[in-house]
């Protein structure tokens, strides 16, 4: 098997790894739509819901929260795959979103924000009115 020789492969590859952003990782989400409404699941085990905090502002909704290590000073690590700081995840929301009425509930580990559809981009019918064609006269 002949290889090529590339000495910035691991350079790209580590730089790669420094690049990819914490919040996927340490804020990992499912978002789907159910009927009027959107729902985004964020994982957040081990975080103290009081360190949550959620903004709205000019279409982005931002997420923070921050998980604390409780190993002391002294701790030798044997292992260490928990990420321990402050997160960050934003989401650019579309136009015809209720941003005025986005609920948020953290259970088991689990931040779920309930975002609704505003009732302006919700599919409606138009009626069509019936009505007799009068003839108009001049006199």
């Amino acid at each position: 098997m002949n290889r090529t020789f590339d000495p910035f492969h691991d350079i790209d590859r580590l730089f790669a790894e420094a690049a990819r952003t914490p919040a996927s990782v340490a804020m990992p989400m499912d978002l789907y739509r159910d009927g009027d409404k959107y729902v985004a699941a964020i994982d957040l085990p081990g975080v103290d819901p009081a360190s949550i905090d959620i903004d709205v502002e000019e279409g982005t909704l931002t997420i923070r929260a921050e998980r604390r290590s409780h190993a002391g000073e002294d701790a030798q690590w044997l292992s260490r795959e928990r990420a321990v700081g402050t997160f960050a995840r934003r989401l650019n929301l579309g136009s015809g979103l209720a941003t005025d009425r986005i609920s948020a509930d953290y259970s088991d580990g689990v931040l779920s924000l309930t975002i609704p559809v505003s009732e302006a981009a919700k599919p409606r019918k138009i009626q069509v009115q019936h009505g007799t064609s009068g003839t108009n006269e001049i006199a």
